[in-house]
């Protein structure tokens, strides 16, 4: 009659010894671990970061070379345009590499120190729950869908404004580098 009960409690025992043995095997993750966890889940944001330090200075390029093409002869235009677009583009594919590389070594050295400095370990445990929480997952993943759709209603809205200003602006700096007659050349002419 005692063996059962006996049975019982030293399983019980040992079930409680094995649970505090897991509790100190699985002991928290240290603020190191921490802060390294939301720099690998910034990873992402870092890429975006680098590729945009790339990619900007290259748009601004385009637009300057789109702007200088129209100084140049039309049967010149297409064939200039096409090598600048070819050369932006091999720039691009080389850069992106170098910099994403260069942006994945050195954030751990700016993130680290200001994740450590002002955030508590609940604290940053409570950031990785919600950069690890698949409802901000998912809003992420529909942020285009609804930056697109603000941006389609947003010019539609304010189209029948900003087109008259906006035709007015190019055809007055059209006008001020001499690239087009404007109405007051026009005028001047008669």
């Amino acid at each position: 009659m005692f063996k059962p009960l006996l049975t019982v409690a030293l399983m019980a025992s040992a079930a409680t010894l094995a649970v505090s043995a897991q509790a100190q095997t699985a002991a928290p993750a240290t603020k190191k671990e921490l802060i390294a966890r939301i720099v690998q889940l910034q990873q992402p944001g870092v890429e975006n970061l680098a590729r945009a330090l790339v990619e900007q200075p290259a748009m601004q390029l385009m637009q300057g070379a789109g702007q200088a093409l129209q100084r140049l002869p039309a049967e010149r235009r297409e064939a200039v345009g096409k090598d600048i677009e070819a050369d932006i583009r091999k720039y691009v594919e080389e850069a992106t590499p170098v910099v994403r590389s260069s942006a994945l070594k050195v954030s751990p050295s700016v993130l680290n120190p200001v994740l450590d400095e002002r955030f508590t370990e609940d604290e940053l445990k409570q950031i990785i729950a919600v950069l690890e929480s698949p409802v901000l997952k998912r809003f992420q993943q529909s942020l285009v869908e609804l930056q697109n759709g603000l941006r389609e209603k947003t010019v539609a809205d304010s189209r029948a404004v900003i087109e008259p200003k906006l035709k007015a602006l190019q055809e007055g700096t059209a006008r001020r580098l001499g690239l087009q007659p404007g109405p007051a050349a026009s005028g001047a002419k008669k």
